[in-house]
């Protein structure tokens, strides 16, 4: 064993009441998602029509790849405010990108690499901007990522001119969104492999202990000798390209590159990782965390769509989830004697 492992094993050995905590929680969470369905459902059977089912899967699929994306970030302590503008903005160069090539006379598959090409590369490059400043300037996270917030939102609405972009090729739209991998839509599908991809790299990598470890005690991470910000700058870098993985398949969706298809992503996002487990306190939480509070979140926007409560009760609620969830984080922390 490396002294890495050793000196997260110990860090994890010190916390019997996180973990105890932890458990009970795991194993609550999935029956309050069941009291959760089976509630809303009484009020309307529509809940739990099969259509509705696999609406609800879609669209925890799309929240679960931007709470996965959050959660990794979360892990360091960190978070990004502008996971929501980030996936407007991925979106909207993505479709000027491909309509770009359509219109010159190219080839679909040119068009599609393009935007390809593009939508990740802005979404790098902003995941790049926030790593640099939060790791190499010492910002804090918060002010930096709501700083790059304003900016993407600012690139997104001058490239669009505040208008859906049309001239989105259809095949990219029946590859990522009404296509279907083995049977699976394609959206379950992605975010079933990158889930499985980014739990091994969490659990299975020295890259992702690392994030654990710099989360539960950075100083014990550079006196182990862990490039820490270089880790942070790539953790940003990450969570960012996910991000843009994400906005690439709402925008297959939609059709259109929307500068406002971000919207409430970052409140949802941190929502779904911290009501699933994930620690604002960093060093704990996965991709499994991420998942379940996803799904709870989805259900609950679903049920309140389908029984006609106001939108702006829904933005109460959600902000009253994210209350709710830090405190009961709050709640499974450890009391050092």
């Amino acid at each position: 064993m490396s002294d890495l492992e050793l000196t997260v094993a110990a860090k994890d050995t010190d916390r019997p009441q996180l973990t105890l905590g932890r458990r009970l929680w795991s194993a609550v969470l999935p029956v309050a998602l069941a009291v959760l369905l089976l509630g809303f459902a009484a009020v309307d059977h529509g809940v739990l029509y099969p259509a509705n089912l696999l609406n609800i899967a879609q669209q925890t699929s799309y929240l679960a790849l931007f709470a996965m994306a959050q959660t990794v970030v979360i892990l360091t302590r960190g978070f990004d405010l502008a996971l929501g503008p980030t996936v407007s903005m991925v979106s909207v160069g993505t479709a000027l990108a491909m309509a770009g090539v359509t219109a010159s006379g190219h080839g679909t598959t040119a068009a599609l690499l393009t935007g390809l090409a593009a939508g990740f590369a802005l979404g790098i490059a902003c995941g790049l901007f926030n790593g640099v400043v939060v790791a190499l300037l010492g910002v804090n996270p918060f002010v930096a990522t709501l700083g790059s917030y304003n900016i993407a939102i600012g690139i997104a609405t001058t490239l669009s001119s505040g208008r859906p972009v049309q001239g989105v090729p259809a095949p990219f739209s029946q590859i990522f969104y009404s296509g279907s991998i083995f049977g699976v839509p394609a959206a379950i599908a992605i975010t079933f492999a990158v889930g499985v991809g980014l739990h091994l790299l969490l659990a299975r990598t020295v890259f992702g202990r690392s994030l654990y470890l710099i989360g539960t005690n950075p100083r014990a991470a550079a006196v182990a000798g862990l490039p820490v910000k270089r880790i942070l700058v790539a953790t940003y870098v990450l969570c960012s390209a996910l991000a843009a993985l994400g906005a690439i398949m709402m925008t297959a969706r939609t059709g259109s590159g929307e500068p406002n298809l971000g919207g409430a992503l970052s409140l949802q996002a941190i929502a779904g990782a911290v009501v699933g487990g994930t620690s604002l306190a960093g060093g704990r939480g996965g991709v499994g965390t991420a998942v379940l509070g996803a799904l709870f979140i989805t259900i609950l926007s679903n049920g309140m769509n389908l029984t006609r409560i106001d939108g702006y009760v829904q933005m109460v609620v959600l902000g009253a989830i994210v209350i709710i969830g830090v405190l009961l984080d709050r709640l499974r922390q450890e009391r050092r004697p």
